[in-house]
Order: C-alpha cells, then sequence, then structure tokens
C-alpha cells in the first residue's frame, strides 16, 4: 500500500472506501477487493461490482447494528430495491420508509455507498493494484457507465424542463415519467437492439447467422 498510516478517524487510508470500511467495521474488505479484482478466471469482479460489493456489505452491516433478521439474499435484493433503475419510484420510497421504521437512517446509509470509480482509485492509488490490461468486460462497463450517465442526464434536463413549463401553464400534462432509449440498428442483419441488450449480449446477429 502507499499509505497504511491510520489517519484521525482509525481507517488505514484516507480514501472514502478507508473511512467507510472503517466506520461499518468491513473487516477483510481490502484483501476481497484485490482478490475479486485480480482473479484472472471469468468469476473476476469489475469495479461496478466491487463498488456494489462494497456497497452492499455497508447496508448489510446496518442491517445488524439494527439488530434487524433476514434471510439469504434479502441484503442484495434490498440493496436493488434503494439503487436500480428498473425500481419504480413508489417501490423505492416503501423501502426507505420500512427500513427507517426499524431505526436506520437510510440517507445516511446511502452516503456512504461508493461508486465504481471510488473503488479503482482506492485499488490503485492506495492498494496498489493493478491489471495489465482492461478486459473485455471492463471496457464494456465504462461503455455502459458513459452512455448510463449521458441518458440519465437527458432524462434529468427533460423531467425539469416538462416540469417548469407545467409549472408555468405553458404545457398542459397530468403525471408524468420520463423514458429515454437508445437503439442501433444493424445495416447488415436490420436487427435493431436497444443500446444496453447490444453491449450486453456482445454484438448483433450478423455472426450467428453467418456461422
Amino acid at each position: 500500500m502507499t499509505d497504511t498510516t491510520l489517519d484521525a478517524s482509525g481507517a488505514t487510508c484516507g480514501c472514502k472506501v478507508g473511512r467507510v470500511a472503517d466506520r461499518y467495521g468491513l473487516v477483510g474488505l481490502d484483501d476481497e477487493l484485490v482478490s475479486y479484482w485480480t482473479d484472472r478466471t471469468d468469476e473476476r469482479y469489475s469495479t461496478r461490482d466491487l463498488a456494489e460489493h462494497v456497497n452492499q456489505r455497508v447496508l448489510e452491516s446496518a442491517l445488524d447494528d439494527a439488530g434487524l433478521q433476514y434471510k439469504d439474499g434479502e441484503v442484495e435484493n434490498t440493496y436493488r430495491l434503494l439503487t436500480s433503475d428498473d425500481v419504480s419510484s413508489g417501490t423505492r420510497v416503501q423501502t426507505r420508509k420500512e427500513l427507517e421504521r426499524d431505526g436506520i437512517d437510510v440517507e445516511d446509509v446511502q452516503g456512504d455507498f461508493v461508486s465504481h470509480q471510488t473503488v479503482y482509485n482506492h485499488l490503485t492509488n492506495c492498494l496498489e493494484a493493478s491489471l495489465e490490461s482492461p478486459s473485455d468486460e471492463e471496457r464494456l462497463e465504462r461503455s455502459r457507465d458513459k452512455l448510463g450517465a449521458l441518458r440519465n442526464r437527458t432524462a434529468a434536463v427533460t423531467e425539469d424542463t416538462v416540469d417548469q413549463l407545467q409549472r408555468s401553464d405553458v404545457l398542459d400534462i397530468g403525471e408524468f415519467n420520463v423514458l429515454v432509449t437508445v437503439s442501433v440498428t444493424c445495416e447488415d442483419c436490420k436487427q435493431q437492439y436497444t443500446i444496453r441488450d447490444l453491449l450486453d449480449q456482445g454484438g448483433c446477429d450478423c455472426q450467428s447467422t453467418t456461422e
């Protein structure tokens, strides 16, 4: 490691991952992150996977501190309900209320969630871990992140614009949701895919139809 000296909080490094690990008592987290990230098999974690792993351990620790009982898979599902774009706002709000009734400060816990970039910085700067070269999956993950950020920004700007026009009585609309999708059409096989599906399956139907 580049810096194993304890800071004022007792963490072994000054970055957010180190502080969060110390705050929630995430024993062995650094070894897990390095091992999972540098695994040479198909089981290797991307930095997005690692961020989810850290955040789920944070949530699990918060549930333990609150004395809650949970079954296998419930921590992962609760995390999904709090963070996934595929979950409706109503379900997310209901999940937060249930946790708050059980004595968990959801806003505080979610504030301690880390991003994949934070994990990457912790791995490379604090733990001095490295990869020989980015894997195909890592490059795909980065592409998903970049396109997802653009999609979310477009949706947010659109929602804000419609909301302002509605408040100004320029636009007449009831309750609304904004959905942003990007499609890619292969001119060879004439198949159309959402960009997410295209990245997830690693290509279009051209290869399978020509084999």
